[in-house]
This record gives structure tokens, C-alpha cells and sequence, in this order.
């Protein structure tokens, strides 16, 4: 395992991980048909709850200095309502860049350094006890990542397919 350059991603490193494996665990077996349906137009799909998380990846890379775009921004950035008017990614798509910008996210968790992560990123959350710096925006990278993967698993259940397993595979290193 590589040692990251900041001891303070070594709380985030494996919840990123873990979250890599999460989300492919929580998508398995659904079909493009499914991941398109709302519960009485109250919930989101779970197309824009991957699409969402996968966006959260571009973002947590662009704020650790990766110039990688996501593809499907103006359908997710900063969790962006659904409108049943766009047309959305597939599944298979939204795969696809997760596969794409994971794991170069993940070597620049172990690349940055403390300095980097002190820096002041404003996301104008205005609360008291939150400093806005890169690394407590990773730390909110990651809780929206489980509430995310919670939230599909539970569209899971809802539309009758197995709960999530917690199974890991190996050849996913990040």
C-alpha cells in the first residue's frame, strides 16, 4: 500500500476506497430500466444518485488540482435537481467515468500535501464550526458519497432487488 504524503488522508484514503468498492456493490445487477425509475415522483433516480456521486469525484479532484471535467456537470454539479426533461447518462456511462476519474483522484489523495489541504476552499457554507478548507471539503466529499450509496441501496430494496453485498474485489485499487 502506498504511504500518502499527508498523514491526514489516511482517515479518508480507505473510506475512499471503500466507497470505490460501495458504489460498484450498490449498482450491481440493476438494470438501465430501473435506474430510471422514481418512487411517486418523490425520489431521484438512481441514474442521478451514481451520476451525482461520480460528480462528486470530478469535484474532489478539481479541488485537489486534477483539470479533469465531468462529462455530465450541467446534469449534477452541486447536486442539481432532477428534471425529467434531460436525458440522462446510462448506467454503463456513468461506470465508465467513475472508472475514469477514481482513480486518478485516488493517487492525489496520496500526492497532496498539508499545505494543500490548510488552504481556505469556500463552498459558502457559513457554518461557525466548519473551517472551509480542502480537507474538510474531502471530509464532505466522502459523507456525500455514503449518503449517496445509502440512498441507492435503499432504491434497491424499493424496487425489489437484493440488498447491497459487501463483497470486495481486489482488482479495484482504488
Amino acid at each position: 500500500m502506498n504511504t500518502p504524503k499527508s498523514k491526514k488522508m489516511e482517515v479518508i484514503i480507505p473510506a475512499y476506497r471503500m466507497h470505490s468498492q460501495s458504489f460498484m456493490n450498490v449498482l450491481d445487477g440493476i438494470s438501465e430500466e430501473d435506474a430510471l425509475k422514481r418512487i411517486e415522483n418523490k425520489t431521484n433516480h438512481i441514474v442521478w444518485m451514481a451520476g451525482n456521486f461520480v460528480n462528486m469525484r470530478y469535484g474532489l479532484g478539481w479541488v485537489l488540482g486534477l483539470q479533469e471535467e465531468d462529462p455530465y456537470s450541467e446534469l449534477f454539479f452541486q447536486g442539481k435537481a432532477l428534471d425529467e426533461s434531460f436525458k440522462y447518462p446510462t448506467l454503463t456511462e456513468l461506470k465508465e467515468n467513475f472508472h475514469a476519474i477514481s482513480a486518478k483522484v485516488y493517487q492525489r489523495l496520496h500526492e497532496v500535501t498539508d499545505e494543500e489541504l490548510d488552504e481556505i476552499f469556500e463552498i459558502g457554507m457559513n457554518i461557525p464550526f466548519i473551517k472551509e478548507t480542502k480537507l474538510n471539503f474531502a471530509g464532505m466529499c466522502i459523507g456525500r458519497e455514503d449518503y449517496l450509496c445509502g440512498q441507492i441501496g435503499l432504491m434497491r430494496r424499493i424496487l425489489n432487488y437484493p440488498g447491497m453485498k459487501y463483497d470486495v474485489d481486489e482488482k479495484l485499487t482504488y
